[in-house]
């Protein structure tokens, strides 16, 4: 039986998606590699971070491109249908769908990986062609040559040895091996990679330098068809009942494409509405370890930028090299935010990092805890203490905290004004998320609040934090009230709701705290 040759495998993972309640119409993205088949530019790389659909928009290729299988009544009705070309290419190619974390069972060497490859093409040829097993290729090349077709190659996770750091000392082979494969070879009608890792940096612009590439820093062409996008997220939001479009967009709204428009991570959408709760679906282990991996790196300015963006601060960087497979660790600044823009940690748009939603939010948040933030960590790991305080209405004890973090080692928590207050007040109640769903800067009343608490837990107070910095906490007590920031808790009929204001006098380097019920 074929495994890579003309299988079913491409096909019957589009006619579950098909049929799947948060199916998402993507075949507009086959007009456009169409224009690609049976020319020179037919060779794409397109990579993004994982569960952003990579594999379920090659399988749709495959179920297209592919004429072991009638697919026509897959693709009835969908945005492709209405192309001009779509008849002209609709099950027309012999398909070698080749998935690389493929490994071999008896053997855990190169060779032996190289070896399944290679042996498993050569036998799903032969078999197809049983007229050239008379004839002794020595190359893969020749006997695809021999075989007088023209091929779609689908590849996938085709970065599998370099993000799982195996063979190192020939992954420079494994190149040579795909441009000895495919590059300018007239049997290739189309090659379509797809992984996390760009090549461009490890190929130095040689062995597969035929591809386009396509990322998440260089994608204008085909963003969209990977993540969910506004329109597509309402839509599905609307087939259901129990989540609402704010709170989707909220959760797993964050990426951008090239032109600006924003993208859902459409994993995390799809199991939000099949499970009726928005949370972080990005790790179950409640841990970015990859994340981690990069932090782990001393660099100061790098771990104060991350504390910037739990603040929803935008960081400012100049990202134009991007991290690629079989690139070495990251070890400066902007190497690591590019490994972080391609695994998907970190959005970046005209310059600008952010966090990309709240799912990742948490997880950030989590990350601070971990030891390699040094003082951050301690300073988090304390934070129960402030909340106790502020409920018991302790304020000398509030304010006797959030003055050693802010004269704390870390220099963005140093400034003299309200975003700097601002972090400070993140850091002081962070272990306060596991009870209260803490919102920054909402739109409450008539204006926006700092802080609102909602709680968890019935027995729990709401609560209010507004910031002032060079001004009294009883300025910051009566905007609250004035303003009527307390009018979303009400709504939720929340009980106690109690009013903290907090002001940083730059001049005696003094904090003040005011804790009132509303």
């Amino acid at each position: 039986m074929a495994v890579y040759l003309n299988t079913d495998a491409a096909y019957k993972d589009f006619r579950m998606l098909r049929r799947d309640k948060y199916f998402v119409d993507k075949s507009g993205m086959i007009e456009k590699v169409n224009e690609r088949i049976l020319t020179k530019n037919r060779y794409l790389c397109i990579t993004k971070p994982r569960r952003f659909g990579k594999t379920s928009v090659l399988n749709m290729l495959g179920a297209y491109y592919g004429k072991a299988y009638a697919s026509e009544e897959l693709f009835k009705g969908l945005d492709i249908a209405g192309s001009g070309q779509y008849a002209v290419h609709l099950n027309q190619y012999s398909l070698i769908h080749m998935n690389m974390n493929r490994l071999p069972e008896d053997g855990d060497t190169y060779a032996d990986y190289l070896a399944l490859i290679r042996e498993t093409l050569r036998d799903d040829l032969l078999e197809a062609y049983p007229g050239l097993k008379q004839k002794n290729f020595r190359k893969l090349s020749d006997l695809l040559a021999a075989a007088g077709e023209e091929f779609v190659f689908l590849i996938d996770e085709w970065d599998y040895i370099f993000s799982h750091d195996m063979y190192q000392e020939n992954q420079s082979d494994y190149l040579e091996f795909f441009r000895e494969l495919l590059k300018d070879k007239p049997y290739v009608a189309l090659a379509y990679m797809t992984g996390v890792l760009p090549m461009k940096k490890y190929s130095m612009g040689s062995a597969l330098n035929m591809f386009d590439e396509y990322t998440m820093l260089n994608d204008s062409v085909f963003d969209s068809y990977f993540g969910f996008t506004q329109k597509e997220a309402e839509q599905l939001c609307s087939r259901q009942a129990v989540v609402k479009k704010q709170e989707l967009e909220e959760w797993y709204n964050g990426y951008l494409t090239g032109s600006g428009n924003k993208i859902y991570n459409p994993r995390s959408v799809v199991l939000a509405l099949m499970n009726g709760t928005c949370q972080s679906y990005w790790t179950r282990t409640g841990r970015m370890d990859e994340v981690l991996f990069f932090l782990k790196y001393n660099i100061a300015q790098v771990r104060d930028d991350i504390v910037k963006m739990v603040n929803h601060m935008p960081v400012f960087a100049d990202i134009k090299k991007e991290y690629t497979a079989g690139q070495q660790s990251p070890a400066n600044r902007k190497e690591i935010y590019a490994a972080m823009i391609i695994y998907g940690f970190l959005s970046y748009y005209e310059g600008e990092l952010r966090i990309p939603d709240k799912e990742l939010m948490i997880e950030f948040e989590n990350a601070l805890e971990d030891d390699d933030f040094g003082d951050v960590a301690e300073l988090v790991r304390n934070s129960e203490e402030v909340l106790r305080a502020t409920l018991a209405k302790q304020e000398e004890a509030v304010v006797s905290y959030l003055h050693n973090i802010h004269n704390s080692e870390i220099p963005i928590l140093q400034y003299n004004d309200e975003n700097s207050l601002a972090c400070v007040v993140t850091l002081a109640y962070l272990s306060a998320r596991d009870k209260y769903r803490i919102e920054r800067e909402e739109k409450s009343g008539k204006g926006f609040a700092d802080f609102i608490f909602y709680p968890k837990r019935r027995h729990l107070p709401g609560m209010v934090i507004e910031l002032k910095a060079d001004a009294s906490p009883q300025a910051a007590l009566r905007q609250i009230r004035e303003r009527e920031y307390t009018q979303k808790l009400q709504k939720e009929a929340v009980g106690r709701i109690l009013l903290v204001g907090i002001s940083y006098n730059p001049a005696k380097k003094e904090h003040r705290c005011r804790i009132e019920e509303a």
